[in-house]
This record gives structure tokens, C-alpha cells and sequence, in this order.
């Protein structure tokens, strides 16, 4: 049985099998995604809502890239690893897009720990992590390598 109680930063120790993160939500609008696509992914669906009924989206939806950086900062917040979430790989989808109106939260749960044999004071910790809307509809689906370090290191 594992003690629920999660200490202020995270190690590698603290983590098993099965855990899981949730994290708080966040509410996307219209003028998120338009500022963000603008500066990061400037094509129509993203930018223009009236030119985006006519795409494959039938509608404005958020960038990918959009619903991956809310998903990061999601993640920061409920995941506090101890020297950060550093990346070591991963691959994501997004099933259906993400929409203005949709409330985003996280879902990440511990996969795998696979200790460092050359390095001790680390391992890499394999994440599944699931960004939801307010219908429980998966709206992106994240597996990553995390790099977790030991205590003291």
C-alpha cells in the first residue's frame, strides 16, 4: 500500500506503477487559440473561425502544439518531479480537436520506472498522459520518457 500523500517534489523513489496525476483544469476560448496560432501555427482552422467551417475541422479548433503546451503547463502543476519534467522522447496524437468552450484537464499515470544502470542517480520514468475536455472526450493522448532523478543527486 502506498502512502497517498505526495512530498513537495518528486524523485525517483516516490514514484510506482500505476500512480496517477490529475491535474486542475483549464478553460480555452476563442481568443486563446486565434493569439496562439497567429504567433505559433497561422492557418485558417486555427485563425479564422468563419474560413474554418470550410476545412476538415468544420470549425475553429485549437493547434495541436496549443493543446500540448496547456497540457506542459497542466503537467508542471500536478507533477512536481524534483528537477524539473525533463523530456527524453515520446510520441502524441490528437484523436479529436480541441474546440473553444472546452475545459482541459490531465490525466498521467506512471507506466514503467526503468533505473539508469550506467548512471545511478537516475532512471527514466514512461508517462501516460491524457488531456481531457469537460465530456471526459480524450482530446490528446501522450506517452513520454521522463527523466526522474534519485534523492541526493
Amino acid at each position: 500500500m502506498h502512502d497517498n500523500r505526495l512530498p513537495e517534489k518528486l524523485y525517483l523513489e516516490d514514484l510506482w506503477v500505476g500512480q496517477e496525476f490529475h491535474s486542475r483544469e483549464h478553460a480555452l476560448d476563442a481568443e486563446q487559440i486565434i493569439a496562439f496560432a497567429t504567433q505559433f501555427d497561422p492557418q485558417p482552422f486555427h485563425i479564422d473561425p468563419e474560413a474554418a467551417e470550410q476545412t476538415f475541422f468544420q470549425g475553429l479548433a485549437a493547434s495541436g502544439w496549443h493543446t500540448m503546451s496547456i497540457t506542459m503547463k497542466l503537467l508542471v502543476d500536478c507533477l512536481p518531479l524534483a528537477q524539473g519534467l525533463i523530456g527524453a522522447g515520446g510520441e502524441v496524437a490528437w484523436p479529436r480537436p480541441t474546440r473553444p468552450g472546452d475545459i482541459l484537464r490531465v490525466k498521467s499515470t506512471v507506466v514503467d520506472i526503468l533505473p539508469s544502470r550506467s548512471r545511478p542517480d537516475r532512471g527514466i520514468v514512461l508517462a501516460h498522459s491524457l488531456t481531457l475536455n469537460q465530456a471526459d472526450e480524450v482530446l490528446q493522448d501522450f506517452k513520454a520518457k521522463l527523466l526522474v532523478f534519485r534523492k541526493g543527486s
